[in-house]
């Protein structure tokens, strides 16, 4: 083999290197079903505790959707096993992470009406990065996809367009959340101040591999 072909194959593998050592990864996306919660006593309907996928949640409860009406969202919106989420009394509802994350995906449901507008927040460090409302009914989920990327926060919203039409029906503006899809960052881009120290011991282990392999061959 040619000194030239090794260096090639030498600087490749610089290359390689400096992509192991500085380049950040993305964990396997998460799907939290809400069915690995503890078991409930029939029509309990308790708050999703903290730490659950390793998030601070508020307003969000959860409960076994099978024992709801089948004419519900809380049984309609149910995607994989029996349990589901949804917004304590139809009120904003949030999720915190303590480290940053992307929403990918989720499963949105009414509860009670057809139309029923939710929209969803992503913000990091307090500012909101991303908005998108979604229209959603009662007879089945409806896959949402957001791309929400770089967050550490959620934020829930449900109401109607016009609150007059449902005055005497009741139920509320609760919406159903099922098989929660996101991404946590498992590791950061490196600072650009590192990247000339990564490629300076990327080159200097390639070139002293070169230089044994010149000796052998002299």
């Amino acid at each position: 083999m040619s000194i030239s072909t090794v260096a090639k194959k030498l600087s490749t593998a610089a290359i390689a290197t400096v992509i192991v050592l500085g380049i950040g990864a993305v964990a396997q996306a998460t799907v939290l079903t809400f069915d690995d919660i503890s078991p409930l006593p029939d029509f309990a309907n308790p708050l999703i505790p903290n730490g659950y996928g390793g998030f601070n949640w508020d307003n969000f409860y959860y409960l076994n959707g099978s024992y709801s009406p089948t004419y519900q969202g809380y049984n309609t919106g149910r995607v994989s096993g029996d349990y589901v989420s949804f917004n304590g009394q139809g009120e904003s509802s949030s999720l915190v992470s303590n480290s940053i994350f992307d929403f990918n995906s989720a499963y949105l449901t009414a509860a009670w009406y057809d139309g029923l507008l939710v929209t969803v927040e992503g913000l990091k460090s307090g500012t909101t990065l991303y908005s998108k409302t979604v229209a959603v009914d009662t007879i089945k989920p409806t896959s949402v996809n957001f791309d929400y990327v770089g967050v550490d926060e959620l934020r829930f919203t449900s109401f109607v367009v016009n609150p007059d039409d449902f005055i005497g029906k009741g139920g509320g503006t609760q919406f159903v959340l099922d098989n929660f899809t996101f991404n946590e960052k498992a590791t950061s881009v490196p600072e650009p101040t590192l990247l000339p120290a990564l490629l300076s011991i990327a080159a200097l282990s390639a070139g002293s591999v070169l230089r044994r392999k010149q000796l052998k061959q002299s």
